[in-house]
């Protein structure tokens, strides 16, 4: 099957802290030492969880004598560099970094080891490890049973979470306050606000940040959530086949939406804007509003991070007419720790994922290691997190509403990346070129189109 992964989103890099984490779990009949003497081999992708992971390196390897040597690659070309060493079959990197939508298609090509064997056996996994206390949306998202258009959730476990993020509505309370505007709780009040509130500091200011540019990261932040929260689906199973459903009234409405809600508030360089472009500028105070994940505007608020730190706030994601709170979801993405299936030294590739993803890491990682969006619950609900993370005004808040029914909106298949892309192009097209009559004529074109990619999948 053809193939095809883009780089995918990156949070802004912090300072870590000097903080030390427990050396292992409280388990004292535990063996940690069981591998002294391996050497294992990590991929990681720059970011702010591999950086916390880096950090405690030396403190896991005391505590096995384990020897790890790792690389850490920019995001613009860490899946091309990872997609070569996996298809190489030599078991090298032993354990990697990866998005939960590359699952789709390492897995089905036999590059990921299931980690429910080893999560299950006392053996390999201590006591205390407590798979329960993952966050539901970050965990049952890295299962899937291999099936094109089957969701996430059943399966086998590919991975697991580093850290999260949901895409919701941030804005500058400042701007809002000085303006005497009240928070959008719907799309109508959305699309007036920004209006409003476009070149609000002269020219070159605006209303909302969201991303643009030409490539599949444009769909799945803000775009998705408001997407399936307007009732849209990517793909539907219909006679065994994947069937593109982007020509559905949901689907034509809401991109329809989008679209003038760029033309009319959004960057005016839209076209070249990926996440980084889109949280700087509400950073900067060029934005009054961003549509993306948490985090990209957590970052910008803590102090130091930008110009308007301390200013930002966060709300839940505006609602289209007739639809309730009960509707509200949230596209999910999530960093993971995954095993090479060819690796040579399972069961140590498998004590590093365990001990940089057990509660103790975790604890620290959330609170001093800049990991603002933890996958555990015993994280979250712990005071020093609530602490340090709850100063975020409304953060908190915004991710308890929306954790309900935030989990991976889009369809599993492995033409995922090809697919997204080729939406995102279409998005570009209709709101910087005349290429198309109309929403709905473009929505045809692309469902057309998907449904040639897709054509050879067949859903058992």
């Amino acid at each position: 099957m053809k193939k095809r992964v883009i780089s995918t989103m990156l949070c802004a890099a912090m300072v870590m802290s000097s903080l030390a984490v427990p050396a292992m779990a409280d388990d004292a009949s535990f063996d940690w030492k069981a591998y002294d003497g391996t050497t294992l081999n990590v991929m990681f992708n720059e970011h702010t969880y591999s950086k916390a992971v880096i950090e405690k390196i030396p403190e896991f390897e005391k505590a096995t004598g384990i020897h790890v040597e790792y690389s850490t690659t920019p995001e613009s070309n860490y899946f091309d560099k990872l997609n070569t060493a996996l298809s190489s079959r030599s078991g090298n990197p032993d354990v990697f970094m990866t998005g939960a939508y590359q699952v789709w298609e390492y897995a089905p090509a036999g590059y990921m080891e299931d980690l429910d064997p080893y999560v299950n056996d006392p053996a390999k996994t201590a006591a205390d490890y407590d798979y329960d206390d993952f966050i539901p949306a970050t965990i049952e998202s890295l299962r899937w049973d291999l099936v094109p258009g089957h969701a996430v959730g059943e399966g086998s476990l590919w991975a697991v979470p580093m850290g999260w993020e949901l895409n919701n509505l941030s804005y500058n309370k400042r701007i809002f306050e000085e303006k005497g505007i009240e928070v959008p709780k719907t799309t109508d009040e959305l699309m007036e606000t920004a209006t409003a509130l476009n070149e609000f500091d002269g020219s070159g200011t605006y209303g909302i940040a969201v991303r643009g540019s030409r490539e599949w990261a444009t769909i799945h932040p803000g775009y998705m959530s408001l997407f399936a929260t307007w009732g849209g689906k990517d793909f539907e199973i219909e006679d065994g086949k994947l069937v593109c459903k982007l020509d559905s009234e949901e689907a034509i409405a809401m991109t329809d939406y989008w679209v003038n809600l760029i033309k009319q508030a959004g960057p005016p360089q839209w076209s070249t804007y990926t996440w980084y472009q889109a949280s700087a500028d509400l950073g900067a105070g060029k934005a009054a509003m961003l549509f993306d994940a948490t985090s990209a505007a957590y970052f910008q608020n803590v102090e130091g991070g930008s110009a308007e730190s301390g200013n930002i706030a966060w709300s839940t994601i505006p609602l289209p007419e007739g639809k309730t709170e009960a509707d509200m979801k949230a596209n999910v993405w999530i960093w993971s720790l995954a095993m090479n299936a060819d690796s040579k030294n399972k069961d140590a590739a498998w004590y590093f994922i365990q001990y940089f993803s057990n509660k103790e890491f975790m604890q620290w990682s959330g609170t001093e290691g800049a990991c603002a969006d933890t996958p555990r619950q015993s994280v979250m609900d712990s005071d020093g997190y609530k602490e340090i993370v709850g100063k975020a005004d409304n953060y908190l808040e915004a991710i308890n509403a929306l954790s309900p029914n935030a989990t991976i909106q889009f369809t599993p298949q492995p033409y995922f990346f090809e697919c997204t892309t080729t939406w995102a192009e279409t998005l570009q097209d209709l709101v910087t070129s005349d290429k198309y009559a109309s929403t709905e004529e473009a929505m045809k074109q692309l469902k057309a189109t998907l449904d040639e990619v897709v054509s050879d999948l067949e859903v058992e």
